[in-house]
């Protein structure tokens, strides 16, 4: 047990990508870039954005963030509002002024469009800029992330018991806090939904990056919005403006051994919503996809991407 606190600096790892920070929507977001560089006007190559999950930061997209731009995309991975080297404001962390960071984020990096990959709750994210944020998404691409409009089936049904009793925790006041930063909280969750463990290195930089002075608490926020925000006015209008028909292309995949979603139901609403869905599972792979199966993940990337093209 430590509760010893982390600079954000400490989000800033080095790699084959360059550290940027961009204003948007109020508040100053830091990105790792690869690729081509791209300013103004939208010119050259194709901004592929890439939203992290909890409890993880941009750093969970490395191996994509690098093979993608060997591909020849311009690639970005962001810390949301409240993670990482981002902003910690106190409040925006509700799913629609955060779809405004992403959609302000895009056009700071000087591109008119994007096509929004997602893993998790960056993938419920992903899914919610083509309804709120349609005129900068090109596309979409969900992993380990169903639909969040809830039309033909309830969050409480897509959830296993254990992603239940996360959820249940989070909701208390201070005490998932202690949890993530005086505890282990974030190598729990890791083990809960993974199949294949992680390397103990790279939970240790998930656990320090997440001490990050009130990262935290922003992490404990949205996940709570998700939550309380379902029988109130703003959760019925957002979940609402979700269930507009997507056109864009859209990209759904998800493990076959995901710890906390329930793989028979994950691509009901996706399906009902989207005119041009693709969906994959891959077998034995659990929730964090991303990082259990790299290469079968930036294979699926790179096959679907120019579909977005057009």
């Amino acid at each position: 047990m430590t509760t010893d606190s982390s600079d954000f600096s400490a989000a800033l790892v080095d790699g084959p990508w360059r550290h940027e920070f961009v204003p948007a929507n109020g508040a100053r977001f830091h990105l790792a870039v690869a690729g081509p560089e791209s300013r103004g006007g939208g010119s050259g190559a194709p901004l592929v954005l890439l939203l992290h999950s909890y409890p993880q930061f941009w750093w969970a997209w490395r191996h994509q963030l690098e093979a993608l731009a060997e591909a020849g995309y311009r690639v970005a991975a962001m810390d949301l509002r409240g993670t990482g080297a981002s902003d910690k404001p106190p409040i925006g962390y509700d799913a629609p002024t955060r779809t405004r960071d992403v959609a302000g984020v895009v056009r700071s990096l000087g591109a008119d469009r994007a096509v929004v990959v997602g893993h998790g709750t960056g993938g419920g994210l992903a899914w919610a800029m083509a309804a709120l944020q349609p005129a900068v998404t090109a596309g979409v691409a969900a992993f380990a992330a169903p639909h969040p409009s809830h039309v033909h089936t309830s969050g409480r049904r897509l959830l296993t018991p254990l992603a239940q009793r996360h959820l249940a925790f989070a909701q208390l006041p201070t005490f998932p806090e202690r949890a993530l930063t005086q505890d282990d909280l974030v190598g729990r969750v890791l083990a809960d939904g993974s199949a294949t463990p992680f390397a103990t290195e790279a939970v240790d930089t998930y656990r320090t990056v997440m001490r990050i002075p009130f990262a935290a608490h922003s992490a404990m926020e949205a996940i709570r919005w998700s939550v309380r925000s379902a029988p109130r006015p703003d959760g019925r209008r957002f979940r609402s403006a979700l269930r507009r028909p997507i056109a864009i292309p859209t990209l759904q995949v998800h493990g076959g051994a995901d710890g906390f979603l329930r793989r028979e139901l994950t691509d009901a609403d996706a399906a009902a919503v989207s005119r041009s869905l693709r969906f994959e599972v891959l077998d034995g792979v659990g929730h964090f996809l991303p990082e259990e199966a790299p290469d079968d993940v930036t294979r699926l990337l790179l096959d679907w991407l120019p579909t977005t093209q057009g």
